[in-house]
């Protein structure tokens, strides 16, 4: 199993220590392949898209609109 993390990296330069999960261009269930974009959340005024890590079937754990943190899980894919 594998964990779809938000990248800390992100809040490098960031003021603020939390972000939003605008939304998710799959479904929970979808089998999505790797590199394939997958959500996306907005640090401060910036867009981020998150991409799968591996092939497999996702999970959704976050739901849209939802407050995160740097590496929150956003879902898990099993292959």
């Amino acid at each position: 199993m594998h964990y779809i993390k938000v990248d800390e990296g992100l809040w490098a330069s960031s003021m603020l220590p939390e972000g939003m999960l605008e939304r998710w261009f799959i479904t929970s269930g979808d089998t999505v392949k790797a590199g394939e974009r997958i959500a996306e959340i907005r640090v401060e005024d910036a867009l981020h898209e998150i991409v799968a890590p591996a092939g497999g079937r996702a999970t959704i754990v976050a739901t849209a609109n939802t407050v995160i943190e740097p590496g929150s899980i956003l879902a898990t894919l099993e292959s």
